[in-house]
């Protein structure tokens, strides 16, 4: 118990806990990496435009917190998720924190399955995610190839795969980016990079305004993987691959708009999505 001056009944004053010491990190994460509306605007725009109809069932592998499928039952009264991911306490994190917000119907239309995403037995889906270059987990050609033709069978006759990827020659450096958010910095930090297997080990650190930092919030080990390897496995597992590229406004900077293309920019860093269809 404390008294009027912040000490404990042995007098002591206790230590005030930093910014980083009462942060959470998948709040931090999705404020700074995730933009679940932008992100199923170009889904579903896209879906629409290739299929002529809306899709309706969606599975989320590497979900996470599962808080762009608890964005995608909200938008409409039949749209369905199925949340994949192996890490059982970050899915008991999403049920506790962005499940519970749910009314009683939408949480009825999403099921968080912990499993290996190829593994996990999941309906058939319109749509299939893989985000935030989670499927860089898979570093050989043998285990992606196994995972893409697993989609395959997993998504319906007309189904389609989106995919994100990054690049530019900045992306092979061991480097860190810093960006000012509202009352934190997001710290990417390309920790090592090996050229002979294109292995390459990322941070996500966070600093805030009194000094302290959440180090290694978030660590990745994965394989670089480049387009043309990417286009070319898809394609050995049956899909049609397609590469989104980002426009650009006047001042150069991109802007959130993703077309089609087979030309791209030697940019020192960009993010692409590839839509793959079965």
């Amino acid at each position: 118990m404390l008294d009027s001056n912040g000490r404990n009944r042995k007098g002591n004053r206790l230590r005030k806990r930093t910014l980083a010491e009462r942060a959470d990190r998948h709040v931090l994460y999705e404020k700074s990496v995730q933009n679940a509306d932008a992100e199923l605007d170009f889904i579903s725009g896209t879906f629409r435009k290739l299929r002529g109809r809306p899709p309706r069932v969606l599975r989320e592998d590497f979900c996470g917190t599962a808080n762009l499928s608890c964005a995608w039952v909200r938008r409409h009264r039949r749209n369905l998720a199925y949340c994949i991911d192996i890490d059982a306490g970050v899915l008991d994190w999403g049920r506790r924190n962005r499940l519970s917000t749910l009314n009683a119907a939408q949480e009825r239309r999403i099921r968080l399955i912990n499993d290996d995403v190829l593994a996990a037995p999941c309906p058939r889906a319109d749509v299939v995610l893989a985000m935030n270059f989670s499927y860089w987990v898979f570093k050989d050609r043998k285990t992606m190839k196994r995972y893409f033709r697993r989609i395959q069978d997993g998504l319906v006759r007309d189904g389609i795969l989106f995919l994100d990827a990054f690049g530019g020659y900045e992306a092979s450096r061991e480097m860190e980016e810093s960006t000012e958010y509202n009352g934190f910095t997001y710290i990417w930090d390309q920790a090592s990079y090996n050229p002979v297997n294109g292995d390459i080990t990322c941070h996500i650190h966070f600093r805030f305004k009194d000094g302290s930092r959440l180090r290694r919030a978030f660590s990745y080990h994965w394989r670089l993987w480049t387009l043309p390897e990417l286009a070319e496995m898809l394609q050995e597992s049956g899909f049609r691959a397609t590469v989104y590229w980002e426009g650009t406004d006047e001042h150069g900077e991109g802007d959130g708009n993703f077309t089609p293309t087979v030309q791209g920019e030697a940019d020192a860093g960009w993010v692409a999505y590839i839509v793959a269809e079965k």
